[in-house]
């Protein structure tokens, strides 16, 4: 994809933060649009259809997690990428953005060069295609990527975007081990995320569709228990 062809939503009620980050990724050629707060941030995502969304936490009306949240309900979004950039380091903020689908995670300041570079890695993945299937079935289980569903025994199983990634992820080859950078490179990309969050979600996983299909290897990673059939 050409970078004239990029849109990034840029949502931050601060005025100067919002003017250099817009020059510099104007400057790159990317198509640059503004929102001061949420609620005009998802009037604006369902208008303009954004690649990649920069929000910031603290923000009048509707505060970035909420945001990031109310556009993750939204199946028009699963694939656009969200990334934070705010003044909040606090553990629990970052762990709060993660929970509700960021894919990156940045504090403030941040130089520009920086931030830039952090933008191109992101965008990266929009030309990510390493699973040429999209429906995976295991007799009562069955993941669709393009639904964007999993079912057991016709049950939707309503998964977050991340573990409903790391799930499609492991079950696209059976029986392989992953190790945990490995799934943390996959689904978070070049976030600064800790091993630590890849086992949290392993747990909601397991606690959702069942203990049977995801097995710990100790000291390694996780593998997906099951004999294969891809549709």
């Amino acid at each position: 994809m050409k970078k004239e062809e990029i849109r990034i939503l840029l949502v931050d009620d601060e005025p100067d933060i919002v003017e250099i980050i817009r020059f510099n990724l104007t400057k790159e050629g990317y198509k640059i649009y503004t929102a001061t707060n949420g609620q005009e941030a998802v009037e604006s995502a369902s208008l303009r259809q954004p690649h990649l969304i920069i929000l910031d936490i603290m923000m009048p009306i509707m505060d970035g997690i909420q945001t990031c949240e109310k556009l993750r309900e939204d199946g028009r979004f699963n694939e656009t990428i969200i990334m934070f950039l705010t003044a909040r380091g606090e553990e629990y903020s970052q762990l709060a953005a993660y929970d509700v689908g960021a894919d990156d995670y940045v504090t403030k300041p941040i130089k520009p060069k920086v931030l830039v570079s952090k933008v191109k890695s992101l965008l990266r993945r929009l030309n990510d295609r390493p699973l040429s299937y999209s429906r995976l079935q295991f007799d009562e289980l069955i993941i669709d990527k393009d639904a964007h569903s999993v079912s057991i025994d016709g049950q939707i199983i309503n998964l977050a975007r991340k573990e409903f990634k790391i799930l499609f992820f492991l079950a696209s080859q059976p029986g392989k081990v992953f190790q945990r950078e490995t799934i943390l490179d996959y689904v978070w990309g070049d976030s600064h995320v800790g091993e630590r969050t890849v086992d949290v979600h392993m747990r909601k996983l397991r606690k959702k569709i069942g203990k049977k299909y995801l097995k710990t290897i100790k000291g390694v990673g996780y593998k997906f228990m099951h004999s294969q059939s891809l549709r």
